[in-house]
């Protein structure tokens, strides 16, 4: 993927004349806006949202994401694992970087013109294919090489996903939950057939997808829901010493709903075309015209179409999808703090401090530090008895 874009790139800015040709068309045209602080909720993109929404989205998917932590547990060493984070982080910093960089060459190379305005394309999404298909279509290879680098990618992330996945309800619901042992050979079965369920479902979404508009906002807005759930569950037990079960299932849930009532209304609105996001205007020039043979007056401004009254839209649903996950956070904090406080808090003096964060140590009596320690101990030991009746059992049933 990182390669075929590269190379898209490179190709399409030699054909435009440089970087110096794509920055002043861009800020010509008003792209560059890197100071935007409007301090509103729905602005879709402001300085607080990406800085707030996006730090919590992506702290959220490092820390706790199944996938993520698979990969950090499959390293034999905890520093083998920093090391790997930090290079997924420069790794995934470089790429938005290169992303975002496409995006202005994109906007460069159509300055002056609006290919869906035009009837080049039906949804914005569609832009990228087509400018690739336009600038470097006539290279033989290129085309296919970007193509096999985006389906590439995708199937690569889906792949590891509906894997974790499987063997997440393999492990914890099956074995953990229903407590059913099966043997391998059953287990591999099983993990197949959640494989296969999963995956047509995901293609069957498809078809949804066209109508909710950009795939971006989409696929943010609906991984927001677990991640903000998820991460306000571990917060929760790292930085409030009297939570309880209770409360993180309360939390949880309630995090969760919420989530998914701002996830599925802001889809709902956008389907039913009662909030659009705004465009930008874009100068429609002659030779855009020529280029797509219409026949319309010239160097007319393409302005976007008439946006609905939005004044009467349940607030909730018209925040941007970067706000999401902190919602889902704080969600799960208020309400599991506040279950735990009326369901009974546990006895601070008997917690093991290593399981809440130094920064909330301050909190524990000194009592409990003669506790420190004791949950891994536990752990261990549970675990071990765990996976020796585990083994005896399907020993048995081999048998």
């Amino acid at each position: 993927m990182f390669i075929s874009v590269i190379v898209v790139v490179i190709l399409g800015t030699v054909s435009i004349g440089g970087p110096s040709v794509i920055i002043h068309l861009t800020s010509k045209g008003g792209r560059f806006q890197f100071f935007n602080f409007s301090p509103s909720l729905y602005e879709r993109y402001s300085v607080f949202s990406v800085v707030i929404g996006g730090f919590t989205y992506w702290t959220c998917f490092n820390s706790v994401n199944q996938t993520m932590v698979q990969r950090y547990l499959s390293l034999p060493t905890p520093r083998q694992s920093k090391m790997a984070l930090l290079l997924f982080t420069i790794g995934v910093s470089v790429f938005v970087w290169v992303c975002c960089y496409t995006g202005i060459l994109v906007y460069a190379s159509y300055y002056g013109c609006d290919p869906s305005a035009m009837g080049r394309i039906k949804a914005d999404d569609q832009i990228l294919p087509l400018f690739v298909m336009e600038t470097v279509g006539h290279l033989r290879g290129v085309p296919g090489l970007f193509i096999a680098g985006v389906f590439g990618a995708a199937l690569s992330s889906l792949s590891v996903i509906l894997n974790s996945t499987a063997q997440v309800f393999l492990e914890d619901f099956v074995y953990g939950c229903l407590r059913i042992q099966l043997n391998e050979r059953t287990g591999k079965i099983l993990v197949k057939t959640v494989v296969l369920v999963l995956g047509s479902v995901a293609v069957a979404f498809l078809y949804v997808v066209e109508h909710l508009g950009g795939v971006l906002p989409l696929a943010s807005a609906l991984s927001s829901i677990a991640a903000g759930t998820t991460c306000g569950v571990f917060t929760l037990g790292m930085l409030v010493p009297w939570s309880n079960s209770k409360g993180a299932v309360v939390g949880a849930i309630s995090g969760a709903v919420m989530s998914g009532i701002v996830s599925f209304g802001q889809q709902y609105v956008a389907a039913a075309k009662l909030v659009v996001p705004h465009k930008l205007s874009v100068i429609a020039e002659d030779w855009c015209y020529d280029k797509y043979g219409m026949e319309a007056s010239r160097n007319q401004t393409v302005i976007p179409e008439d946006y609905p009254d939005e004044s009467h839209i349940f607030p909730l649903f018209r925040l941007s999808f970067l706000w999401i996950t902190p919602v889902g956070v704080l969600t799960v904090l208020i309400v599991g703090s506040l279950v735990s406080l009326l369901t009974g808090r546990r006895n601070l003096k008997t917690l093991d401090p290593d399981l809440i964060s130094p920064v909330a140590q301050w909190m524990l009596p000194a009592e409990a530090q003669q506790y420190a320690g004791s949950t891994s101990k536990k752990f261990a030991r549970a675990r071990e008895a765990m996976e020796n009746e585990r083994m005896m059992t399907i020993s048995s049933i081999s048998n």
